[in-house]
């Protein structure tokens, strides 16, 4: 099996990933449509009107964690 979770996600996207990583500020998430792009890629899902990462959006983050540190320098 191969579980290869190289996504190609936008600057936003990946913003909008780390903010899943706390419950409590999934509130803060301002950009619909980038939730709902998370979620057609499988990353997120929407559990009684609240988004929630699922196990591969947490895999996808910290195996993109070091592009995101190429992102910010």
């Amino acid at each position: 099996m191969n579980d290869d979770f190289d996504f190609d996600l936008s600057p936003d996207q990946w913003a909008a990933l780390r903010t899943l990583r706390n419950p409590v500020a999934n509130n803060r998430l301002a950009k619909a449509y980038l939730v709902d792009s998370l979620v057609k890629l499988g990353l997120v899902v929407i559990d009684d009107g609240v988004p929630a990462m699922t196990p591969i959006g947490r895999k996808v983050l910290v195996r993109g964690s070091c592009r995101l540190l190429d992102l910010a320098a």
